[in-house]
């Protein structure tokens, strides 16, 4: 499954990934050279601990390989329709608001930057300015038009 990703997404992985197989394996292996001069492996807490962190460790490296792997650069250029990169101005009974549809990777709904996947982001995706646009939620359909699409 791809993952759609901004070049600040893109960079941002890209930073945790060299951090933890840096950093993080340093870190790891230094935990492992401590427990291990505490003697006994077999009933030392310490080593065993040690052991499950450098395993979710090397499991986020691989997580983060694979999404670099999969990964679809968000290019922004001058198009008339929504689409993953976009930002879009909307009237709705909320009023005025502005979303950016980003990947599930880089969704942050705080922020109104919504996932292609996420039923907002899906709706608004292929329409363009002046059109109006239902989203079917839990607590009913809302109706909201496009005013602008940057």
């Amino acid at each position: 499954m791809p993952n759609y990703l901004s070049d600040e997404g893109h960079e941002k992985v890209k930073k945790e990934l060299q951090e933890l197989k840096n950093a993080g394996r340093k870190e790891i292996a230094q935990r492992l050279e401590d427990a291990k001069a505490l003697g006994d492996l077999s009933e030392n807490s310490e080593y065993q601990e040690a052991r499950e962190a450098q395993e979710l460790l090397e499991q986020k490296i691989m997580e983060l390989e694979d999404t670099l792997r999969n990964a679809i650069l968000i290019t922004k250029g001058d198009t008339d329709e929504v689409r993953i990169g976009s930002t879009v101005v909307v009237s709705g009974s909320n009023g005025k608001e502005a979303y950016t549809i980003v990947g599930s990777e880089e969704a942050h709904p705080s922020e109104n930057k919504i996932s292609n996947e996420s039923p907002l982001g899906k709706a608004f995706l292929g329409h363009k300015a002046g059109e109006s646009v239902e989203v079917k939620a839990p607590m009913g359909t809302i109706q909201y038009t496009i005013i602008e699409i940057k």
